[in-house]
């Protein structure tokens, strides 16, 4: 099966884009939560416009080489966001989802244990990103409610997971389009989750049905062979009688 530049292209940059993604993730942390000043601060600054880039390249350099850009532009609508917006940004990092396969190799192929790191690794993730997210927009509002790292975190945990206790919420309109991605993630990671879970039940069934027809036609099998020596032994000795 022949490999589409663009799938070959993004072979060779998933890893490369990761580690990007992670350095950014890291230098994001630090201007929220350290919130540097001077040429600290405008490092920083640049780094992260220069990781963004980045991420732009990649996505112009896989639409330039889909064999269907049309197509391919209409599935990917959700990267042109996240490139094109930059308050999105911190989104981003769901390309540390490519770090997962690793963490695969561990615990073998099986569904159910993707499903467990899937899992993990996606809560943790969202809940990282988007308070980080929801403190850089927020916290200059003298009205806002989410004004500390610990308030975003519980913020995201409740957003993520939909419960929503309505104490803490965002005023601004960065503040709202974060909170929606994090409702939208949570739902989504849950419907995977749940998808995932079933596809694997119903593989299982078909397996012990498929094992079981085996079995069943084996026995057949073995039952005709006896049938089948029985009647030459009957033969023979109405040979013999005869």
């Amino acid at each position: 099966m022949s490999v589409s530049k663009e799938q070959l292209w993004r072979q060779r940059t998933e890893w490369p884009l990761a580690m990007v993604a992670i350095a950014f993730l890291v230098m994001y942390s630090v201007q929220i939560l350290a919130r540097p000043h001077g040429l600290e601060a405008r490092v920083l600054w640049l780094l992260c416009w220069v990781a963004w880039a980045m991420f732009v390249g990649d996505y112009l350099a896989r639409l330039l080489l889909a064999e269907n850009r049309r197509q391919w532009f209409l599935l990917h609508l959700m990267d042109l966001l996240i490139v094109a917006l930059p308050f999105l940004r911190p989104l981003r990092m769901v390309r540390l989802i490519v770090l997962l396969g690793v963490l695969q190799k561990a615990v073998g192929h099986a569904v159910r244990g993707q499903i467990l790191i899937y899992t993990i690794s996606g809560v943790a993730l969202l809940v990282y990103a988007g308070s980080l997210a929801i403190l850089d927009a927020e916290r200059a509002e003298p009205a806002a409610t989410i004004n500390s790292f610990g308030k975003a975190v519980w913020w995201a945990v409740t957003t993520v997971t939909t419960v929503g206790y309505g104490n803490l919420y965002p005023i601004t309109v960065t503040g709202r389009v974060v909170a929606v991605c994090l409702m939208l993630g949570g739902i989504s990671l849950i419907g995977v989750v749940t998808a995932s879970l079933a596809s694997w039940i119903v593989q299982r069934v078909e397996e012990t049905d498929t094992a079981n027809q085996v079995a069943t036609a084996a026995q057949i099998e073995e039952l005709r062979d006896e049938i089948r020596a029985l009647s030459e032994q009957l033969g023979q000795r109405n040979a013999s009688d005869a």
